[in-house]
């Protein structure tokens, strides 16, 4: 008589699907750290590697996707951390800018691929960092003009949508602008949560928040806070050179990957 193993894995399988693929979690522990790290301030241009490093593993819409549940937590995390530091008359300003390339996103998912989003803001990445380079800035130098910032902030809302990529357009303009480390994490910690609640119904509309990713999403949750708590225990203690050096690299290694991504594809 031959002994039948228990249905209970593969029922609970059924009931919970999630990816199960090692690869996929290799790349995805780093990727959810990076982003929480991100979260805080400290690191601030590195959390756009995010999806584009969990896409080594699954197509970019499907990262994008089981990042969402991840991102509500880190924005929740990081607004209680700098809940008093913001610049509100800054975002005031940013916000609607940030909401309308969200709808831009909506309407263009379908129809523009994603790697080409990655190309256009990878190149725009590092056309930002090569004019910091060649012509480095000075005290004297004017702010950007509004509407420059209007312009790239409905940049930054349309590559979040597209790959949660928004840091590195919202940074050229407010990296000029040369405000504390600490005002600078928190009033992007507030534009990113604003952005970031508003993908929930596109999101859902498009189809992409399925069980299998909302599963998967619980499984990497964990890690969301501890990102977000390196963050913010080095983002309190740091330079704010070190910091905006931080940003720079960050911004380099995300204008590298996405070029990649764009142009390889």
């Amino acid at each position: 008589m031959r002994l039948r193993r228990p249905a209970v894995p593969c029922a609970l399988t059924a009931a919970f699907p999630l990816i199960t693929d090692p690869v996929f979690y290799a790349v995805a522990v780093p990727a959810v750290l990076l982003l929480g790290v991100s979260k805080s301030g400290f690191g601030a241009g590195f959390g756009s590697l995010a999806v584009p490093l969990m896409s080594l593993a699954v197509p970019v819409p499907q990262a994008a996707a089981i990042m969402m549940p991840l991102l509500l937590v880190m924005d929740l995390l990081g607004l209680a951390a700098f809940r008093r530091d913001f610049d509100g008359r800054l975002l005031r300003f940013l916000v609607p800018w940030a909401l309308l390339g969200t709808v831009a996103g909506t309407l263009l998912f379908r129809v523009l691929p994603a790697h080409t989003v990655a190309g256009i803001v990878g190149v725009f990445t590092l056309l930002f960092l090569a004019q910091r380079v060649l012509r480095p800035p000075r005290p004297d130098d004017a702010p950007p003009s509004r509407p420059l910032g209007a312009l790239l902030t409905v940049l930054s809302g349309f590559t979040s949508f597209i790959s949660h990529a928004g840091g590195p357009p919202l940074n050229a303009y407010l990296i000029p602008l040369r405000l504390s480390p600490i005002v600078f994490t928190a009033t992007v910690a507030y534009l990113f949560f604003v952005v970031n609640l508003s993908k929930w119904v596109p999101y859902a509309w498009l189809g992409l928040l399925d069980m299998r990713n909302l599963v998967t999403s619980l499984v990497l949750m964990p890690l969301a806070p501890l990102g977000v708590w390196v963050g913010v225990r080095v983002a309190r203690r740091i330079d704010p050179v070190w910091f905006y050096r931080c940003v720079y690299a960050g911004m380099l290694l995300t204008g590298l990957k996405l070029v990649w991504d764009g142009f390889a594809a």
